[in-house]
């Protein structure tokens, strides 16, 4: 008890870990719909193509981001949009973060929903194109309600692995949750509880998230069954 009070009472130290919570919620949030939208769009880019044959210019540059992307860290990614792009201006941190990993969660979101797209059967554009449907509201209407239900699980996952990467933000001096955690140990020379603090309010999110998700799905199965 003697060491809680000193590690996260006295001087108000716990307002160190609230604060960086609410700046991880808040970087996740908007990153995972940045993320989300713009990976949709890229699936749509690619996926087209590689059932139509067009869009092959924008399908070019999807290519390479989604290779530049996937293939650097995303820290590395971080840094360079606060130290390169933006270092010429004064910009707000939450925005360099939200921006940095929102642009890295489009990669992998990107690659989640083309491969559902990719794996509704053609059979669902004749469908669509019987019902006198062109190929734009066939996806929208047909193809994209059938093939979120089959990635929702890796859509779920790349929500959680997103959280969880947020974690390096610090490296701008962006005070998220670890930070929160790591500036308490640095005043208290105390090592074990403010780690041991910030692993479990990751996991209680963690596990929060995948009770969503869960019950996304049973909802989403229940209405395939009525």
């Amino acid at each position: 008890m003697d060491k809680l009070h000193s590690t996260f009472v006295e001087g108000d130290r716990w307002k160190y870990l609230t604060n960086g919570l609410k700046n991880t919620l808040i970087i996740t949030f908007f990153a995972v719909i940045l993320g989300m939208v713009l990976g949709f769009l890229i699936a749509i880019v690619r996926s087209s193509h590689d059932k139509t044959g067009k869009m092959k210019i924008l399908n070019f540059f999807a290519k390479i981001y989604l290779t530049v992307i996937r293939g650097t860290p995303v820290m590395v990614q971080l840094l360079i949009i606060y130290y390169v792009i933006f270092a010429s201006v004064r910009i707000d941190k939450m925005f360099v973060g939200i921006l940095a990993f929102g642009l890295n969660s489009a990669a992998y979101v990107a690659e989640i929903v083309r491969s559902g797209i990719m794996s509704i059967d053609n059979g669902q554009f004749e469908a669509g194109a019987s019902l006198g449907l062109n190929y734009r509201k066939t996806m929208f209407y047909i193809i994209m309600p059938q093939a979120f239900k089959n990635v929702l699980p890796a859509l779920g996952n790349e929500c959680i692995v997103l959280l969880k990467e947020t974690s390096v933000a610090g490296y701008i001096a962006l005070e998220d949750l670890t930070k929160g955690g790591d500036i308490i140990r640095s005043v208290t020379y105390e090592a074990f509880l403010p780690l041991i603090a910030v692993a479990l309010i990751y996991l209680v999110i963690v596990m929060f998230m995948t009770y969503l998700v869960s019950r996304l799905e049973r909802r989403l199965a229940k209405s395939d069954r009525g």
